[in-house]
């Protein structure tokens, strides 16, 4: 993170997070696609993406040198293995008509990274940061029990990210390098499922302009706004993240409620705000008072 601001910062994080909010409308476009198949074009398309932008910066040769070493590539495995598993939340919440759900698991995430960092990495919490975390617990507690169960797209969502977002932190890997190594080591799988899609007739890519334009341009959608998010983070102050972050669930959750038109009742319309107050309560602990 850096100590100030920059204008190209600023413009990487908002485009980062701009495109994570518009990602909904599109996949919608891929909602009859079994979410397994439009995960593996991700993969797939992503790679020549993550190579352009390495052969670009002359990055090969971290890379290379991290595919050598078992443990970095066993770490590298452990954060692949969560952005597909998030990856595949989403894409199925999307096309099953729970988008607010998903809105709601990344409204989650950075009061869960909050509390990671207390129980794994020892760090103390302020009393606003308890206040936050105490309103999110409550709010899905209320969701839990009007559901008679938990909201299990929202959770898995919010643990499969912060998770990854720990190990990710943990991985001594550049940005970029370490995204490409993940889309390497999940290249294989990625490929041969979608030529047994193939080869069983099951597959959409290439069965008409609509559908092959749209999974093809999934590597586009997933590899471009995790880049301008890694870059633009050395190059801005962590309170402007932390304030950013919201941009992209916000416009997620604007579109399910007047685009798609899933419902925002009931016990949504008081566990909704609780999860806005506490997020209030925790921004206002990143910016750095004045003396």
């Amino acid at each position: 993170m850096s100590p100030h601001d920059s204008p190209r910062g600023l413009a990487f994080g908002i485009g980062a997070y701009l495109i994570w909010g518009v990602i909904p409308l599109y996949l919608h476009g891929l909602a009859h696609v079994s979410p397994a198949e439009v995960i593996a074009h991700r993969v797939l398309w992503s790679l020549p993406i993550a190579l352009v932008v390495l052969g670009h910066h002359g990055q090969f040769g971290t890379v290379i040198a991290t595919l050598r070493q078992p443990r970095l590539v066993a770490m590298a495995a452990v954060t692949a293995a969560l952005i597909s598993l998030n990856w595949l939340v989403y894409v199925w919440a999307i096309a099953n008509g729970q988008t607010i759900e998903a809105a709601l698991g990344y409204y989650i995430n950075p009061l869960f990274n909050v509390l990671l960092g207390w129980t794994l990495l020892g760090e103390r919490l302020t009393r606003p940061q308890l206040a936050a975390i105490s309103l999110a617990a409550l709010a899905v507690a209320l969701l839990t029990i009007a559901a008679g169960g938990l909201p299990v797209v929202a959770l898995s969502l919010t643990l499969s990210w912060g998770i990854y977002a720990y190990c990710k932190r943990r991985l001594p890997l550049p940005p970029n390098e370490g995204f490409t190594v993940e889309v390497l080591l999940l290249f294989p799988f990625a490929a041969a499922y979608v030529l047994w899609l193939a080869f069983t007739g099951q597959n959409h890519f290439g069965t008409n302009a609509h559908d092959t334009l749209l999974l093809a341009g999934t590597g586009l959608i997933t590899a471009v706004p995790l880049m301008l998010y890694a870059n633009g983070a050395k190059l801005l102050r962590l309170s402007t993240m932390g304030v950013l972050q919201y941009l992209a669930p916000t416009m997620v959750f604007l579109t399910a409620v007047l685009v798609f038109r899933e419902p925002f009742e009931g016990v949504r319309l008081i566990a909704f705000p609780l999860i806005w107050v506490a997020l209030v309560l925790y921004t206002a602990t990143l910016i750095p008072r004045r003396a």
